[in-house]
């Protein structure tokens, strides 16, 4: 057990869920990002998923898909996304994970996406985009301790989790339905059981659930059936609407310590 997986472990150990924050990198202006993020970190999220701006995030829904746009236009690029990085990392030792698709990496260079990468602080990756069965030649290079976190589905059967689980690292990720990313107000008894199904599976990682966790009692009746959960939308709405309103991020912040607190013992 190492670093990612290492750090939940031992939140768990302290019964307490671990909490990942998405962030898109940027969003919503480049120069107080670095800032907004630590401040997420200090009210209460245990690891930080940062976003890299794509022009077609194909597994995030609307929320998501706007804060993207608004950050390519605010011109941010892969390489603002490691200082990005760079800068939470020399105040936190708390994980930081990107997201992002393939192309824009394959675009940079792998290995040197994965140099920068380790050299600006990150622990790990997510990209929803490289199948399992393309896992091999995706990563076909020295990932220098670098996690590399796969996904399941609510379609994924018994043999495919068991392989997500055998070549993941740092944690699976469980996608709680079908779709893309966004706010849901409730999940049906359906849902609750295949994630239930999902967790009992896993037998090398740690599991976090993403895709529609968006209040405290939704981390509340999924605790039981895994070790962290994963808020995004529900986060970038919260920034859009403290945006609009010319509130700082007062409500944002709120809104971090109330999920915080629904995962357990503080951090």
């Amino acid at each position: 057990m190492r670093g990612v997986e290492l750090y939940i472990d031992r939140l768990n150990r302290k019964n307490r869920k671990a909490l990942s924050v998405f962030l898109t990198a940027g969003y919503p202006d480049r120069i107080n990002f670095a800032s907004l993020a630590l401040n997420i970190l200090e009210s209460g999220a245990n690891i930080l998923e940062l976003g890299i701006p794509f022009s077609d995030p194909i597994a995030d829904g609307p929320v998501i898909q706007a804060s993207s746009q608004m950050a390519l236009e605010n011109g941010i690029t892969i390489s603002d996304t490691f200082q990005y990085t760079e800068k939470i990392k020399t105040k936190t030792e708390k994980p930081v994970i990107l997201m992002g698709y393939s192309n824009p990496l394959l675009a940079y260079g792998l290995k040197n996406f994965i140099r920068d990468a380790k050299n600006s602080g990150v622990d790990g990756f997510i990209i929803p985009d490289v199948p399992l069965e393309e896992y091999h030649a995706f990563w076909d290079c020295d990932l220098k301790d670098l996690d590399v976190i796969l996904l399941t589905t609510p379609t994924s059967d018994t043999a495919r989790i068991r392989k997500i689980d055998a070549l993941s690292s740092g944690f699976v990720y469980c996608v709680s339905v079908t779709g893309t990313t966004g706010i849901r107000n409730t999940f049906n008894a359906g849902t609750i059981a295949n994630i239930e199904r999902t967790y009992r599976q896993i037998e090398n990682n740690k599991m976090l659930i993403g895709f529609g966790i968006s209040s405290p009692r939704n981390i509340v009746d999924f605790s039981p059936y895994c070790d962290g959960v994963i808020v995004g939308s529900a986060v970038v709405k919260k920034i859009m609407a403290d945006r609009k309103a010319g509130t700082g991020i007062k409500n944002t912040l709120s809104l971090i310590e109330e999920l915080s607190a629904a995962c357990g013992n503080n951090p």
